[in-house]
C-alpha cells in the first residue's frame, strides 16, 4: 500500500510518502521565519504560504520516494482539525491529485495522524504499539488523553481545560523574550537551568479526573517575572518546563492505572522535548514516542493514519470522501460530560 499524504494544519506545508509503515519521503515546507516577526501564526498568511508551496513540496516528496505519481494507491489529506483556510488548501489540492490520477481519496484527523506517527518502522526494528493503550497527545493545540481499547477506536479520557501545552510554552517564552517559535527556545534555555530555584504551583494538583490546566502556570510565570524581574531565565524556563513535564506524565501514569492499561502512546510537538521524553522512560509504563522527524506536524503521519484505515477498513466510499468539507474543530471523540464537581482544583 503505497500512500501520499498531505497536511496543511497550521502553518507547515507537510508532504510524505509512506509504503505499509514504511516512511519514503517526509518533506515539511517549515513558515517559522515568517511568522516570527509576529510572535505566532498569521492564519490568511499561513493559508497563502501553502498555496505557494504546495506543489513544490509535492514533487520533492514524491522525487526522494522515488515514486512517480502514478504508481500511488492513495492521497491523503488532513481534513481537521486545525486553520480553516490551510487545511483548504492541502484538502482541494489532494483531492485534485487523487481525481487526476484516478485514484482513491481518504481524508485523514489530524489527531489520528499523531498517533499513526508512532507505527512507523524504526531503524532498530522495535515492534509499533499494539492495542489496548493510553494515548496522550500533547501538541500547541492540542492535550487530550485518550483510551483506545482498539485499533481505530478513541475514548476521550481526558483534556485541557485552556492553553494547550505547546501553547503554554510558547507564551511562556515570550514572557521570556525568546524567539519564535517559542517552545524549543524555551526547551534550550531550561537546559542550563535550575528547576527547584523557582517557586511555581503544580497545574491542578488534587484533581480527581484526568484533565490539564496551564493557563494558570503562564499567567504564575508573568506575575513572578514582574514581581522579581531578577531572576535568571533559565531557572524560570527551567520550573515551567518541569511542572508542565511533570503534570503530563503524572496524569497519563494515574489514567493508566485507573484504566488497566500498561503502554503509553505520546505523539504530537511536545513528545520531542527532551525532559519529556526522560521522565516518561523514567516512569513504570510501557511508552512509545514517535521519531523526532515524526513528532511535529508533517505529510508522513497522515500517510501513515491512512494507510492504517485502508487495511482496517478498505476504500472509502468515494462520494462521500470527495464531497468531505475542512472541518476547523473536529474532533476524534467526544468529550464525556462532567460534573461540576468532578476535580478539585488547587495549587
Amino acid at each position: 500500500m503505497l500512500v501520499l499524504g498531505i497536511d496543511t494544519s497550521c502553518d507547515d506545508t507537510g508532504v510524505g510518502v509512506a509504503r505499509g509503515r514504511s516512511v519514503l519521503a517526509n518533506v515539511v515546507a517549515s513558515q517559522a521565519a515568517l511568522h516570527a516577526p509576529l510572535g505566532g501564526v498569521l492564519p490568511e498568511t499561513a493559508s497563502r504560504e501553502h498555496l505557494s508551496a504546495v506543489d513544490h513540496v509535492v514533487a520533492e516528496a514524491l522525487r526522494r520516494a522515488s515514486v512517480d505519481r502514478r504508481e500511488l494507491d492513495a492521497v491523503a489529506a488532513t481534513r481537521g482539525p486545525g486553520l480553516a483556510g490551510a487545511l483548504l488548501v492541502g484538502l482541494s489540492y489532494a483531492k485534485a491529485l487523487a481525481w487526476g490520477s484516478a485514484l482513491p481519496f481518504v481524508p485523514v484527523h489530524h489527531l489520528e495522524g499523531h498517533v499513526a506517527a508512532c507505527l512507523a518502522e524504526r531503524e532498530d526494528g522495535a515492534p509499533p504499539p499494539e492495542p489496548p493503550y493510553l494515548c496522550l497527545i500533547a501538541s500547541g493545540g492540542h492535550t487530550v488523553l485518550f483510551d483506545v481499547p482498539e485499533a481505530g477506536r478513541y475514548v476521550h479520557v481526558g483534556g485541557s481545560r485552556d492553553d494547550a501545552a505547546g501553547e503554554a510554552f510558547d507564551k511562556v517564552a515570550r514572557l521570556l523574550g525568546l524567539p519564535y517559535p517559542g517552545g524549543p527556545a524555551l526547551a534550550a534555555l531550561a537546559e542550563r537551568g535550575d528547576p527547584d530555584a523557582v517557586p511555581l504551583p503544580r497545574p491542578m494538583a488534587r484533581q480527581a479526573c484526568f484533565d490539564f490546566s496551564f493557563s494558570g502556570l503562564k499567567t504564575a510565570v508573568a506575575v513572578l517575572l514582574e514581581r522579581r524581574p531578577e531572576l535568571p531565565p533559565a531557572d524560570v524556563a527551567a520550573a515551567f518546563q518541569a511542572r508542565v513535564v511533570g503534570s503530563l506524565v503524572d496524569v497519563a501514569a494515574r489514567a493508566a492505572t485507573t484504566f488497566g492499561r500498561d503502554t503509553l502512546v505520546v505523539a504530537g510537538g511536545v513528545a520531542a522535548n527532551r525532559s519529556l521524553r526522560g521522565a516518561l522512560a523514567a516512569a513504570d509504563l510501557r511508552t512509545f514516542v514517535p521519531r523526532l522527524d515524526l513528532a511535529t506536524d508533517n505529510g508522513a503521519m497522515i500517510a501513515l493514519a491512512a494507510v492504517e484505515r485502508l487495511r482496517r477498513e478498505g476504500v472509502p466510499d468515494q462520494s462521500v470522501a470527495f464531497a468531505v468539507d475542512a472541518a476547523p474543530y473536529l474532533p476524534l471523540a467526544d468529550a464525556p460530560s462532567r460534573p461540576r464537581d468532578a476535580s478539585r482544583t488547587g495549587g
